[in-house]
């Protein structure tokens, strides 16, 4: 069955850098668009970043345009998010994601399957 399983979460201080992986088992990787996104307590899950099956292309929320790159490693079936310039605001659980295609989606409410989250903390 598909799995996904993220890893590489914690606490880093503001400015600081953390490097999140998401490994993935269970169906072809290579075949699908991959996203993150995040959520906060109490809140709905917020799309963060997205990256096409070959990764020819990626995309990215406003919020952290320029501060997060996403990547991935079909060799190894692995997605990675590289965060840098680290805010307070990004403290959220992070999680990984399958689009149902090779493209990405930007909306949370087509994706099929979610891994169980990595908690990223900010703080000084």
């Amino acid at each position: 069955q598909v799995q996904l399983v993220e890893s590489g979460g914690g606490l880093a201080q503001p400015g600081g850098s953390l490097r999140l992986s998401c490994a993935a088992s269970g169906f072809t990787f290579s075949s699908y668009a991959m996203s993150w996104a995040r959520q906060a307590p109490g809140k709905g899950l917020e799309w963060v970043s997205g990256i096409y099956s070959d990764g020819s292309d990626t995309y990215y929320a406003d919020s952290v345009k320029g501060r997060f790159t996403i990547s991935r490693d079909n060799a190894k079936n692995t997605l990675y998010l590289q965060m840098n310039s680290l805010r307070p605001g990004d403290t959220r659980m992070y999680y990984c994601g399958r689009s149902h295609s090779s493209w990405v989606s930007l909306v949370v409410g087509e994706y099929e399957y979610w891994g169980q989250g990595s908690q990223v903390a900010i703080a000084s």
